[in-house]
């Protein structure tokens, strides 16, 4: 493990693996460096890998008050122990904080995003309005098994006897250690989650070669927010993988990232 300072003096863990031009991992919600583990090791035959815990996870420290601003200056600190300058890949609502991260002028050589869950037509029930608040309720009174559990369901559409079942499982603490980090999560997501097309000028400034990936599998809102993000980049490009859904295999990614980053 190694240690970087954020901006704000915030201690950010990482494990830097491989030989090659540098890749930065962004983690989506309830992952740490632990949970990304299993795509830097095939990742670290072809790039210098960096795997990071986001603030408020595993290792890295936690400096308040959040703001999403706050974790783009954590990839800026990652870039410059890379040398300045980075190829980023982020699933899930990471992949939307690496998207703002190329907005705010990061030196992002090429960004690939997997299944950003942005809801952008009535293909799905989004989530409350004040969820943001709720999980922010429910961390404030101690109560992180229940904001799991409300990001499980209201937000992610878990059917809620699966989420009660999990609940009961030995990895549950491991779930409620990162449930304050949830409320990140969701405050990257505020107003992309709707059912209405995305804000325009918020990635008007990524003008960076994207890769958007998707899940074959998956339901259609995910494929349909895609599309939606592919059009509304300007040199962005789709590739769905076909048998892969919202929690994608390492032997998947691996290969379509080596061809994308390296152009091979």
């Amino acid at each position: 493990m190694m240690i970087t300072l954020s901006k704000d003096g915030t201690q950010i863990a990482y494990d830097k693996t491989g030989q090659g031009p540098a890749l930065i991992l962004v983690a989506g919600a309830f992952q740490d460096r632990m949970a990304m583990g299993p795509y830097a090791g095939p990742l670290s035959e072809h790039f210098t890998v960096y795997n990071y815990d986001r603030r408020g996870r595993g290792e890295s420290g936690d400096i308040q008050p959040y703001a999403v601003e706050r974790e783009i200056e954590d990839i800026e600190a990652l870039i410059q122990e890379a040398g300045g300058s980075a190829f980023v890949f982020g699933g899930s609502s990471g992949g939307v904080l690496t998207l703002d991260a190329a907005a705010h002028g990061l030196n992002i050589t090429k960004l690939a995003v997997y299944e950003p869950p942005f809801v952008v037509d009535d293909s799905r029930e989004p989530p409350p309005e004040n969820i943001v608040d709720q999980l922010k309720e429910l961390i404030a009174s101690g109560r992180r098994g229940d904001a799991a559990e409300t990001f499980m369901t209201k937000g992610s559409l878990m059917p809620a006897d699966m989420v009660a079942g999990m609940r009961t499982q030995p990895f549950w603490p491991s779930v409620e250690a990162v449930a304050h980090t949830l409320v990140y999560d969701a405050t990257i997501m505020e107003g992309t989650m709707r059912g209405r097309q995305l804000p325009v000028d918020r990635w008007q400034d990524v003008r960076i070669p994207t890769l958007v990936i998707y899940g074959g599998e998956g339901p259609a809102w995910s494929r349909n927010a895609a599309e939606t993000l592919v059009k509304l980049l300007p040199h962005a490009e789709r590739h769905p993988l076909e048998g892969q859904f919202h929690t994608l295999t390492p032997d998947a990614l691996a290969p379509v990232l080596e061809k994308f980053f390296l152009g091979s």
